[in-house]
């Protein structure tokens, strides 16, 4: 059975980043939508690790590159390009730069090269509130007109999750999709941000520190929700 959840791999500090991120897709195969990487990750194990890691993933799995984007287009392109070309097909960047000079050409060279543009609607930390939340409609409205894929909205707060839901109803792409972080060691439960509207619930800690990763994904999401 495949799960709504996409897994986040983020290596402990101590482990070989890609020999650990093989050993947890290995275990997990293609029971989960897709799998992350974060900046840190491609930080430690380099454009060819990451390569090496996208090519055990399975081959419809979503690959996401949550590299948090936030700088001129150019510079966006260049970062892209590398998780891009290593063989991840979405990318994730903060919406707040805008649009002309920044998002226009990121997302230009992402269709271009067949990848996909997901916007941080806002984040799963308690400061995101204070700035992230009260620019959330915008942010959205600026994804539908830019064709991104999707979001990222916090499964910690799923009122959130319902208002970027109900703001894409009123855009050309009603069905964009919502992924959100949270569950499990942010205390979040399994299914929480689904039942709020969202389509993939990302997950880390709770399912890749466990002791056999495969019995630890089943006992979150092999139950009724």
């Amino acid at each position: 059975m495949r799960y709504p959840v996409i897994i986040a791999l983020d290596p402990p500090r101590d482990e070989d980043p890609v020999l650990w991120s093989i050993r947890i897709i290995d275990s997990l195969r293609d029971t989960p939508a897709g799998y992350k990487i974060g900046l840190p990750l491609l930080v430690r194990a380099g454009t060819k690790g990451a390569d090496d890691i996208a090519s055990v993933m399975p081959a419809d799995a979503i690959r996401v590159a949550d590299l948090k984007l936030a700088d001129i287009g150019p510079v966006m392109v260049l970062t892209a390009s590398a998780a891009v070309e290593a063989g991840y097909t979405h990318v994730i960047a903060h919406p707040f730069i805008g649009v002309e000079g920044g998002l226009d050409e990121l997302v230009n060279y992402l269709r271009s090269a067949g990848a996909e543009l997901v916007l941080l609607a806002s984040m799963s930390n308690p400061g995101a509130v204070r700035y992230f939340d009260q620019f959330i409609d915008e942010f959205v409205l600026m994804g539908s007109r830019l064709g991104a894929w999707g979001y990222v909205a916090p499964a910690t707060r799923p009122h959130m999750i319902r208002r970027v839901r109900e703001v894409l109803t009123k855009t050309p792409n009603p069905a964009a999709k919502i992924v959100s972080p949270g569950i499990g060691a942010q205390g979040q439960r399994p299914w929480a941000a689904i039942k709020a509207g969202a389509d993939y619930e990302i997950v880390g800690r709770a399912v890749t520190r466990a002791e056999d990763p495969a019995e630890a994904l089943e006992k979150l999401y092999g139950s009724p929700r």
